[in-house]
């Protein structure tokens, strides 16, 4: 008890020396009214026409957190079922379990952070891009996404050459089109 007294003076219970934590909150300022960061305010929120969807967006911060996080997740998951499937097929059904085991693991180490890696760099230009041309535009809608989508894919693969760069970013567009119209119909 003499601790705690010697410490600020702790609120404890008479049985425990060690303070409550319920009576701690207002010794650190935590109310209500002091976490702003639990509330979204209507006034932040980007007001650009065609920028609001199920997320609320603040503006190209928040698109690119979001939207580099969830296609990061989005990669790692299928690049680990990818390498899952690899990792069973190229091992024997004959090997210890140990050795399959391994096998399987190599396989999805090698094929998630590759494949959510790849995606993530491709979404943060993408969100990028995509704000960039909003804001230039003047407002949000899928010819920005097809464009940044074009553009992100071509940039991504620009040291291989001409070829695989277009390819690039003609799957990239043809994503970010088709998750463009998606939206519009569903929000």
């Amino acid at each position: 008890m003499a601790i705690w007294d010697s410490l600020g003076g702790l609120p404890s219970s008479p049985k425990s020396p060690f303070p409550i934590p319920l009576s701690c909150i207002p010794l650190a300022g935590l109310n209500q009214d002091t976490l702003d960061y639990l509330s979204l305010e209507d006034t932040a929120l980007d007001e650009l026409p065609g920028s609001r969807s199920v997320l609320p967006s603040r503006g190209w911060s928040d698109d690119l957190c979001y939207g580099a996080g969830t296609t990061y997740l989005a990669g790692l998951t299928i690049g680990g079922a990818w390498g899952l499937a690899e990792g069973l097929n190229k091992t024997p059904v004959t090997a210890p379990p140990k050795i399959r085991l391994n096998g399987v693991l190599n396989s999805i180490t090698r094929r998630g952070p590759f494949l959510g890696n790849s995606a993530g760099v491709i979404a943060m230009v993408y969100n990028g891009f995509n704000s960039a041309i909003g804001y230039a535009r003047g407002k949000h809608d899928a010819t920005n996404s097809i464009v940044a989508g074009a553009l992100s894919g071509m940039i991504f693969k620009s040291t291989r050459g001409i070829k695989p760069m277009m390819i690039s970013g003609g799957i990239v567009a043809s994503v970010a089109g088709a998750w463009a119209v998606t939206r519009k119909a569903l929000f």
